[in-house]
């Protein structure tokens, strides 16, 4: 199923509640501190043991912006001392000196990307010193299919940078937008010209980047169709191949930021809705086909391709297409996914600089999983990625009855088929067309996290 689910506000409004977003199972908050540095050296270890060893994706945080966004729930630090980007630097360079020879080297980067924050705090001049540091303790792969992509503040990136970025090997791009509207982006503080966009958008394609992404958010103060609308006409003349359509969680107790935006001019739940099935209908009108959750893309883009045959990927970069790759997080806040383990650095830059300076890895939490985990993980992938969980698959690959096992599982499940989000037979789970849009909601059906009462509480977010 490629094409743009319809739109059933009724069902969205009935379902519209917070659940995690599964770029992971388990999710992050069920990290122990127990799992540390020994453990995540042991998995490598294992992981280098493989038969095939998988081939590697590094993911690098950089925590810096100049300015706060105010609808922001990243893990970032506002700051305009450019300075702060040199220190970091060198602590992130001694860091990936430090974890790149745990791994073997024949083990191929085949993907690469750096996300925040706003990567391009760092100049294009540290972007080179970072790449240079990465291509020499690790190897990168020459395929022609390697993904080497970066986030860009387009506020603060010109076409010689990306000039620059190509030069290094950078060959995707995700620009952040969220609505073009001016009365919206002062009231978000995120004031960005649709000039300075565009341009940044033509660059990329100019120095050859293979695939561009938009991110827009739908539900922020002050939004309206009309204004939406036209930021999205905008957006689709441009025609970047992917695009990323998310909904504002306003969470105030949790992001400080969020504190600075006037709730009166948030949307109604009702409008809300009405701004999400305004992006549908025209992305579906301009040819964009829906990957999973809030992406888009456009019918000749990879993510499409790997839809289509059944490699597509799910991690805490979003969609890939690299399935069969262990993830290497550097950075404060980075998490890496290793073998059967998951493991993440410190959320604060102090602790992730003291264990630096320590000459210690600096993991803070992970976990080694469990056989119900790997199995778990395995089904929510495929749901997310391919809208199916096959049966038979399931129970070959992990030794179970897939009626006795998923029993409880099961029992949840049956109300959202007799609402019409799923379709069940002896050999598959199938979200219908009505349920794609509703694809977590259907996966949290078989999270056992969530549904025990000694469980962390799950990362949340809103669809809707």
């Amino acid at each position: 199923m490629t094409a743009i689910p319809p739109f059933d506000a009724v069902l969205l409004r009935r379902y519209d509640r917070p659940g995690p977003r599964y770029t992971s199972y388990p999710t992050a908050p069920q990290f122990s501190p127990k799992f540390g540095e020994a453990e995540f050296i042991e998995a490598v270890r294992t992981s280098n043991g493989d038969p095939i060893p998988r081939r590697l994706s590094l993911y690098v945080h950089v925590p810096f912006c100049f300015s706060p966004c105010f609808y922001c729930g990243c893990n970032r630090v506002i700051t305009r001392d450019a300075g702060r980007a040199e220190t970091y630097l060198l602590r992130l360079v001694r860091e990936i000196a430090m974890v790149a020879p745990l791994f073997d080297r024949d083990r191929d980067v085949i993907q690469l990307h750096l996300g925040g924050g706003t990567p391009n705090f760092l100049s294009a001049g540290q972007l080179g010193e970072l790449m240079e540091s990465l291509s020499r303790h690790f190897h990168f792969s020459n395929s022609r299919d390697r993904d080497f992509s970066i986030e860009l503040d387009p506020r603060c990136v010109n076409a010689g940078d990306i000039e620059a970025l190509a030069f290094m090997g950078f060959n995707r791009a995700s620009l952040g937008v969220q609505d073009f509207d001016p009365t919206v982006q002062q009231a978000v503080n995120r004031v960005q010209s649709v000039e300075e966009t565009l341009a940044v958008i033509d660059a990329c394609r100019r120095f050859g980047f293979r695939s561009v992404n938009v991110d827009l958010i739908y539900g922020l103060p002050g939004q309206n169709n009309a204004g939406f609308g036209r930021t999205l006409d905008t957006v689709i003349a441009a025609r970047p191949d992917r695009l990323a359509i998310y909904g504002y969680a306003h969470l105030p107790q949790m992001f400080r930021g969020q504190r600075q935006i006037d709730e009166a001019l948030l949307p109604s739940p009702e409008d809300k809705l009405g701004l999400l099935q305004l992006a549908i209908e025209k992305l579906s009108g301009a040819g964009y086909r829906y990957i999973g959750m809030d992406h888009f893309a456009l019918p000749t883009d990879e993510l499409s391709v790997a839809q289509e045959n059944g490699s597509l990927h799910r991690n805490f970069m979003g969609y890939t297409t690299h399935a069969e790759s262990d993830l290497v997080g550097l950075g404060v806040s980075a998490i890496s996914h290793i073998g059967d383990t998951y493991s993440q650095n410190p959320r604060d830059l102090p602790s992730w600089e003291m264990a630096i300076d320590n000459g210690r890895l600096p993991i803070w939490r992970g976990m080694q999983m469990s056989a119900d985990d790997v199995l778990r993980a395995d089904l929510i992938q495929q749901l997310m990625c391919r809208d199916e969980i096959d049966i038979q698959a399931l129970e070959d690959r992990h030794g179970i009855h897939f009626l006795e096992y998923f029993h409880t599982d099961l029992l949840r499940l049956s109300d959202l088929a007799a609402d019409g989000l799923v379709e069940t037979s002896e050999a598959r789970i199938t979200a219908t067309s009505r349920g794609r849009l509703l694809l977590r909601i259907i996966a949290a059906c078989f999270d056992q996290y969530l549904h025990s009462s000694t469980a962390m509480p799950a990362q949340f977010s809103k669809s809707v």
